[in-house]
């Protein structure tokens, strides 16, 4: 009976610690994001991304997601396409991350992301690992995780869920509170 008891809290702490490890696995707010340039495709067509260069014209919604063509990671890309033009008035730039070929995120660029945003090749995963993006369980693969870095390359928000679906908003509205910050 001790041992079975024993099995049952050890069970119940190893799913805490699972569902508590997706959340903690995202660097914090305020923290500098780490700077990375990579092969990338916006509307079929390959091109270098540098994030660097994309901060010099404002914020960068950088997302990270598992795997292109999923059923998720096909939702979320729909899901940025249709706000990227909102993104784009508030001056920010979105891009997602993911260790797909660029072969795959050319067309992942037309069909998912409707050639409204970049998607970009994390090929070793090395972007994640510097991001703690990578899923814990595989960590070749992305976690499921949303940030917005300012201008200034610092951290303004995070977010961490599995589920695709509150990412664009949550991501919008950090970006819209930063836009009503600015100095008029």
């Amino acid at each position: 009976m001790k041992l079975q008891t024993i099995l049952l809290n050890l069970g119940a702490a190893c799913s805490l610690a699972f569902v508590a490890g997706d959340a903690l696995a995202a660097l914090a707010v305020g923290a500098m994001a780490p700077d990375f340039t990579t092969e990338a495709a916006l509307g079929g067509k390959e091109f270098k991304f540098s994030l660097a260069q994309a901060l010099s014209k404002g914020p960068v919604v950088l997302y990270f997601y598992p795997k292109a063509f999923t059923t998720g990671c096909t939702i979320e890309a729909h899901d940025f396409a249709e706000a990227t033009p909102k993104f784009n008035a508030l001056g920010a730039t979105v891009v997602g991350v993911s260790n797909d070929s660029i072969d795959t995120l050319k067309k992942f660029s037309v069909e998912a992301c409707r050639d409204q945003f970049a998607v970009a090749a994390d090929s070793g995963a090395r972007i994640m690992k510097q991001y703690d993006a990578a899923f814990l369980l595989k960590p070749d693969m992305a976690d499921r995780i949303s940030y917005v870095i300012g201008p200034n390359g610092k951290l303004l928000y995070v977010y961490s869920s599995l589920s695709p679906d509150q990412h664009v908003a949550n991501t919008l509205k950090a970006v819209q509170q930063w836009r009503a910050a600015l100095p008029r």
